[in-house]
């Protein structure tokens, strides 16, 4: 039972757009917020009511959202500077002011905007709050300053009260305010049994990600290349979209390599589904991950994730038992990959049933489930 009305507020640098009467954000964090939201009496958002560029948006589900508008900020030109002292004044006044209202205080974070919430909920030591730490946790991994700043004040046990920072993986030494928190994208429903695969014929490699430099597009195209020019038999699906993707495409027409290296761009979740299905390998060489969300759907099914040591990938691939762990460079990725494959096709199958059973253990039901204990409790 609840004893009082949940007030929700979210504090965050995902804008909140009005079209037609209706609020649209960012797809993904729509679909995770209308679970929160749906845990609460009453929820409102804080966060910019604009963004500089187009991004892939959806309505809530989730009614009667309110929100405190901000402008949006940033720090990364002179003028955006003097923009953003100027308008900071604003934006802390909305933030105290939101905070007031609200019984939970919920923060998406990293980003500018939760930076200074961070600072402010200093100032509200007994109200209940969670941060979604969507980025990297690591502890050695090179950041901004402001993403390390806010991680140092929110895992702080004496500026941050009564908060569960909710970060991806498991970090030694962390404080108690550090709680280890996953994501999903299927049901429970859409498990699917262990199916064997056949590694001696033809490998199929899936891509999912934005065709931007971080994620590597191009590197996992010189890979399935290299594959190829050593006489593996391989294909290559890419989904996603982004500045790159000409290029991707121009190279792959270039060498010659259309017939095994098809670029879909952005597709729906029941396509991307149905290629995963018998998907040998789901393949992401990125630069930087949270949530590696792609390599995760991949495992949902047993496709075998090969990854950079990035972020939480290493534990999640169980450090090379139930995922490949690559090098940056063409050539030692290439190396540790084919090194794999000779291992057979018993080794190969025990490793995808690994990673199947593993990523099967994270649902959306299981992911309600623990948002209500972060907003209700046990």
């Amino acid at each position: 039972m609840k004893n009082k009305r949940i007030k929700f507020l979210v504090v965050t640098y995902t804008p909140l757009i009005k079209k037609e009467g209706e609020y649209y954000s960012y797809s993904p964090y729509v679909d995770e917020m209308d679970m929160w939201f749906s845990f609460a009496d009453e929820y409102r958002i804080l966060s910019p009511d604009s963004y500089p560029t187009d991004f892939l948006s959806k309505p809530f589900q989730s009614k009667n959202i309110k929100g405190y508008r901000i402008p949006f900020i940033a720090f990364n030109s002179f003028s955006r500077i003097i923009k953003g002292i100027v308008l900071l004044p604003f934006v802390i006044f909305q933030i105290f002011r939101a905070m007031f209202w609200a019984n939970h205080i919920h923060f998406r974070s990293p980003g500018n905007i939760t930076l200074i919430g961070a600072v402010v909920q200093i100032f509200f030591p007994f109200k209940k709050k969670s941060v979604k730490y969507a980025g990297n946790w690591d502890p050695n991994s090179k950041q901004p300053l402001s993403y390390r700043v806010q991680k140092a004040i929110f895992r702080n046990t004496i500026l941050s009260k009564n908060i569960n920072v909710l970060v991806y993986g498991e970090w030694p030494n962390e404080t108690s305010n550090v709680v280890p928190f996953m994501s999903a994208t299927y049901r429970e429903s859409e498990k699917q049994p262990f199916k064997h695969r056949d590694f001696n014929g033809r490998l199929k490699f899936v891509f999912i990600g934005a065709m931007v430099v971080g994620k590597r597009p191009k590197l996992t195209v010189q890979i399935v290349q290299k594959l190829l020019d050593n006489g593996i038999d391989a294909e290559l699906h890419m989904f996603g979209d982004g500045d790159l993707i000409e290029e991707i495409r121009a190279f792959v027409k270039h060498n010659n390599l259309q017939d095994r290296i098809h670029i879909y761009g952005n597709r729906d979740k029941t396509e991307i589904k149905k290629c995963l299905l018998d998907a040998h390998f789901s393949i992401l060489p990125s630069k930087s991950e949270g949530w590696p969300k792609a390599i995760a759907e991949g495992m949902f099914f047993g496709a075998i994730p090969i990854s950079t040591k990035i972020s939480c990938l290493p534990w999640i691939l169980d450090y090379g038992k139930r995922g490949i762990l690559i090098d940056e460079d063409l050539n030692e990725a290439f190396s540790i990959i084919l090194n794999e494959l000779r291992k057979g096709n018993d080794y190969l199958n025990t490793m995808s049933k690994k990673a199947q059973d593993w990523a099967q253990q994270y649902t959306l039901d299981r992911l309600e489930q623990e948002i209500k204990k972060v907003v209700i409790g046990d």
